[in-house]
């Protein structure tokens, strides 16, 4: 990855962070917490310096699949988007497999650069909340909280303009 790259969590990687199968020792762990697609990987290796991490955490962390580059990621979902100005239809047909990981790292993403931009520390817990969610399903289960959320925080529309955007994406 080059210094520029702003690396995020594979749906492997996401799965990691709520089931811990892989039982990654706890600095790699700390380390995947971090990556969120918003911090160049210059940054996250001044993090991992800063937790004694090892200085190819992040080749580590790629090479098992837990990570991977957000240009290789925005490629794919470029690939995969719809065409604009078509709505969705109020009973959508069933998703292929593919299909429905589009939409759940398409709401994941939104949902958390959301969460990221307009709440910060205090959507910590809703960030988890986040990170937990295993389709869109339960991810479009979470909007409620996100917009209270947002609400509280702003005295602004923004919660409704979040949602309006979320609900044209599910």
């Amino acid at each position: 990855m080059r210094d520029s790259d702003m690396p995020v969590k594979t749906n492997d990687g996401r799965d990691e962070i709520q089931n811990r199968s892989r039982k990654l020792p706890p600095v790699l762990r700390s380390i995947l917490l971090i990556v969120d697609g918003d911090r160049s990987v210059r940054h996250l290796r001044d993090l991992i310096g800063s937790l004694h991490g090892p200085t190819d955490a992040l080749e580590q962390l790629e090479a098992m699949g837990l990570i991977a580059s957000s240009a290789a990621v925005a490629a794919t979902m470029t690939a995969h988007a719809p065409t604009p100005g078509i709505a969705f239809a109020a009973a959508p047909p069933p998703l292929s497999a593919e299909d429905a990981a589009q939409r759940y790292q398409t709401l994941y993403t939104l949902m958390s650069e959301t969460v990221r931009e307009h709440l910060g520390l205090r959507g910590y817990f809703l960030q988890l909340k986040i990170e937990r969610c295993g389709n869109s399903e339960e991810l479009a289960e979470l909007l409620p909280d996100l917009s209270a959320a947002l609400a509280k925080v702003r005295k602004d529309n923004i919660a409704a303009e979040i949602e309006d955007r979320f609900a044209a994406g599910v």
